[in-house]
């Protein structure tokens, strides 16, 4: 007998699927001049990565109604944003790492300032996304005030009070012992931001969507989002360098603070259940279209790369 088919890991091929063709889109096409940017942007971006985000763009409007298509764009968004950030960390003067998705890092296969500038263009070509929405689609487009929501959250999620000021209070952390609420605070910023701006987008995209739904999806979304992180944390201590797609035990190397390193990796295991279930309780009074989101909870614990 045949296994039957997994909902979920249906529904995230069918969504990673989506926002590779609007990312094939929006991105400019490899010969276009300047030709080895444009070849290095697409290689930073394309074929590869779990899509974790947009999926979180997605589960979340379709919990609210939103029409995929409508989607698509913030989709993108998020991703060419998380993107610059990985072409940037992974860079000599931050984290110095060789291996990221599987293959050489963007600075190991374009140079260092090619990288930089892969990095610069993603980031302006994110909100050129939100605003313009290239990925082709034809039917309603959202209202004016929601692309401006968006790209006003987007833009809070990745500059200094988010992703970016995150890296900061990582690189300074290096060789520090961090308590609790330091280490959270830090990763609430560098992986967190991000992760809650992906939600709030999705819930951006439905006029109907009232205050109270709103706050329910902001809690999933900040629990998801330190949870997700512990599991990183995890994986870089458990894993396997061919499975993470990753060097395996980066963070130990540089002396970075992580939950296991602080809680052990069992109390850091717990952490990270804990965290599921406060996901659990903020979906509690959303109905099957939110299923989604819970599948996404439990894969963002559960997951080995």
């Amino acid at each position: 007998m045949k296994n039957s088919p997994n909902p979920f890991q249906e529904w995230l091929r069918f969504h990673q699927a989506r926002v590779e063709r609007a990312l094939e889109h929006a991105l400019p096409p490899a010969g276009t001049h300047p030709t080895h940017l444009h070849e290095a942007m697409r290689y930073a971006v394309l074929g590869a990565g779990k899509r974790i985000r947009p999926a979180l763009v997605y589960a979340a409007g379709a919990a609210l109604d939103t029409p995929a298509a409508l989607l698509d764009a913030p989709a993108c968004a998020v991703e060419l944003i998380h993107a610059y950030s990985l072409v940037h960390d992974d860079l000599p003067a931050m984290d110095n790492d060789d291996l990221r998705r599987g293959k050489p890092t963007c600075h190991r296969a374009y140079g260092e300032a090619t990288a930089l500038l892969v990095g610069d263009a993603l980031q302006s070509l994110a909100f050129h996304v939100l605003v313009h929405d290239p990925a082709g689609q034809t039917g309603p487009a959202l209202p004016a005030a929601a692309r401006l929501r968006m790209v006003e959250t987007l833009a809070a999620a990745s500059g200094s009070r988010g992703m970016a000021g995150g890296q900061a209070i990582d690189l300074a952390a290096e060789g520090r012992k961090l308590n609790l609420a330091e280490l959270e605070d830090m990763h609430i910023h560098k992986t967190g931001a991000l992760i809650r701006a992906s939600v709030l987008l999705g819930a951006y995209s439905s006029p109907a969507t009232d205050d109270g739904i709103i706050e329910r999806l902001d809690r999933y979304a900040k629990c998801i989002g330190l949870a997700f992180q512990i599991r990183d944390d995890i994986l870089d201590v458990e894993g396997e360098t061919g499975t993470l797609g990753k060097t395996q035990g980066a963070d130990a190397a540089r002396a970075k603070p992580t939950y296991p390193a602080l809680l052990g990796p069992g109390p850091a295991k717990l952490r990270a259940r804990e965290l599921f279930e406060e996901t659990m309780d903020a979906l509690a009074t959303l109905d099957e279209r939110a299923d989604p989101l819970r599948w996404i909870a439990a894969y963002t614990v559960e997951r080995n790369h």
